[in-house]
């Protein structure tokens, strides 16, 4: 049976106290901390939802956002690494899009059914900004899903089937080298495009299906903003009970991620026999049938444990620095130059796979992989192992109060689980928090260089 077989989500620690941007506003939206992105949040949410499952058995990634990093460069490639996938995989990166998470699935679904894939990994995170103080940026939130489409005999939810519409309508844009995202009057986005396209788009699926708004356990719906949930519903002639919570009060609106981010919590929250129909939006819809199956709930995967650990941030101006809207004092900072692209690419098994050497003679770890071994001396003698799947604890910490970034890097010494030492930065942490003996796990993060992306994996609490 083809369907989803895994799925996972991130959303990031951090959240914006909305009463920070307007003193009226209620509610708190999550943001992406200020070593975080699309690319980083992507890999978050598939180690989530990649599990205990076998990474080799992976033949396909896609990466779906409007906020890559590059605007000629494949991101889909990077994530990949990052994972430590097979390199003869399918990589595809679905861009520029709301509806992208719907589309990536679309296309994972295709593939499975096709026969050119067994397994696809589907992962979709953004990072979007509104204008200071606009209705975009009071509404939006940074998160990240990632679904496994497969044909297994025991897949969790099987995808019964989509109807996809086109729509051209400039509701929603942003040009290159703007940092903002435009958007058209509200109440004629979301009438004369959002409801019409979302109605015509479920009308079609439960038309082909012989199958009414009562037939379906939830609805999972993509919502531009908070009153349109109940926009929709009326509009649908749908029991506001069946609808999947929007999360606005608690997370935002997560752009491409958004129907996905949902999705996983409709699933989160499903048992058996349930029925659930599930739409996107953005130039046109996306609508899937989808049933859930008999299946064992994976512990720690999905949302609500990232939904429960959270730090609020008051200060609106941390904010806006975290996302290079202001500017931040260099003056005491060394410059970081350009990195050598030769040398990261040399250096790529241990930069973003986070491999090290386990030596077949003592089975010593030893990260970076070295020649060789500390212990007993055995020469070119390694087996090649993945340290970033593995939990730590702080073995002896400093921060370095002289560099003039955006935060003071705390940098660790960390024990592996299994064997092997670490320096890392941690992050998500104050130097308030850090102890010897604190219990860390690995996060793929942006580095400290400003002239090209660059990222590195570092250690956050767990």
């Amino acid at each position: 049976m083809i369907g989803i077989i895994s799925y996972g989500g991130y959303i990031p620690l951090w959240r914006l106290s909305r009463s920070a941007i307007s003193s009226e506003l209620k509610g708190e939206k999550a943001i992406a901390g200020f070593d975080e992105d699309s690319v980083t949040m992507a890999v978050e949410a598939a180690v989530n939802c990649l599990g205990n499952i076998e990474r080799k058995s992976i033949d396909g990634l896609i990466f779906c956002s409007t906020t890559t990093p590059y605007l000629e460069k494949q991101s889909a490639s990077l994530i990949a690494n990052a994972l430590d996938l097979r390199r003869n995989i399918f990589t595809a990166d679905a861009l520029g899009c709301l509806r992208g998470g719907t589309i990536g699935l679309k296309i994972a679904l295709d593939m499975v059914k096709a026969g050119s894939a067994k397994r696809v990994l589907v992962t979709a995170a953004d990072c979007r900004l509104g204008a200071p103080k606009s209705n975009l940026e009071k509404d939006s939130g940074d998160g990240a899903a990632a679904f496994i489409v497969g044909d297994s005999d025991k897949p969790l939810a099987i995808i019964q089937d989509s109807y996809s519409i086109s729509n051209e309508i400039m509701d929603m844009w942003r040009l290159n080298g703007e940092a903002f995202v435009n958007k058209e009057e509200d109440r004629w986005v979301e009438e004369e495009g959002y409801q019409k396209v979302v109605k015509e788009v479920v009308s079609g699926l439960m038309s082909k299906h012989n199958m009414m708004a009562k037939d379906f356990t939830k609805t999972v719906f993509y919502y531009p903003n908070a009153r349109s949930l109940k926009a929709i519903a009326d509009v649908i002639g749908l029991d506001p009970k069946q609808m999947q919570d929007s999360l606005f009060d608690k997370v935002g609106n997560t752009g491409t991620s958004y129907a996905l981010v949902l999705l996983a919590c409709a699933l989160e929250d499903s048992k058996p026999g349930d029925k659930l129909l599930f739409a996107s939006y953005g130039d046109g819809s996306d609508a899937f049938l989808i049933e859930v199956c008999n299946h064992e709930k994976n512990e720690g995967q999905g949302m609500k444990r990232f939904l429960e650990r959270k730090k609020i941030i008051g200060d609106y101006t941390k904010y806006l620095v975290w996302r290079k809207i202001l500017p931040v004092d260099k003056s005491r900072a060394a410059e970081i130059p350009k990195p050598s692209l030769k040398e990261m690419w040399r250096r790529e098994d241990e930069q973003y796979r986070m491999h090290a050497g386990k030596c077949k003679a003592c089975g010593t770890i030893q990260y970076p992989a070295q020649r060789v071994c500390t212990k007993c001396h055995t020469k070119d003698q390694f087996d090649m192992v993945r340290l970033s799947d593995k939990t730590g604890e702080v073995y002896t910490w400093t921060q370095d109060n002289g560099t003039g970034t955006i935060e003071f890097p705390i940098v660790t010494l960390v024990n592996v689980q299994g064997g092997g030492r670490v320096f890392c930065i941690l992050t998500d942490a104050s130097a308030e928090e850090v102890r010897v003996g604190l219990r860390v796990v690995f996060t793929f993060r942006k580095s400290y260089g400003e002239i090209l992306p660059e990222y590195i994996w570092k250690v956050r609490p767990i």
